[in-house]
């Protein structure tokens, strides 16, 4: 026996139903009946529609906190102690690994200590990350924030 004379049992494989492709059975509507929703392409509720009441979801008790400000890349001073170099921006915390998301500002937190001189630019900082780095006799450079865009109104 070869690899070629394998064939599947006899019965088990059927050719495909082609709906809606002339007379026998399934041409016309396709099986699917006359008009509604059912009938139409795309047709159905959705996995979690609830007959038109408010889905469970919603009728839930919500608790807890949602943020919605920023998320930030954090990057602490520990971090940074273990790094090699002078100076740091984007660019170079995101090659050491320290920064992954590139939509996130980095801010940086006073988390463990820094031994040496360094040289931060970052778009955030905490207070005492900052007295920390300027006590090692370094500095941080914190980005302008960027105006929030407004919408300009069209002439009438």
């Amino acid at each position: 026996m070869k690899l070629s004379d394998l064939k599947p049992a006899p019965g088990s494989n059927k050719p495909r139903k082609r709906v809606g492709r002339g007379p026998g059975g399934t041409d016309k509507t396709a099986g699917r009946g006359h008009k509604g929703q059912k009938s139409r392409s795309g047709a159905g509720k959705g996995q979690f529609f609830e007959g038109g009441r408010s889905t469970l979801i919603s009728r839930l008790p919500k608790r807890g906190f949602n943020n919605v400000g920023i998320t930030f890349e954090v990057v602490n001073l520990s971090q940074l102690d273990a790094l090699s170099g002078e100076s740091f921006d984007r660019a170079g915390l995101e090659a050491a690994g320290l920064v992954r998301r590139k939509d996130r500002p980095v801010k940086l937190l006073a988390r463990g200590s820094v031994s040496r001189a360094v040289t931060l630019h970052v778009d955030a900082a905490s207070e005492s990350a900052i007295k920390a780095v300027e006590a090692a006799g370094g500095k941080v450079v914190l980005a302008e924030p960027k105006p929030p865009h407004s919408v300009e109104k069209k002439p009438r």
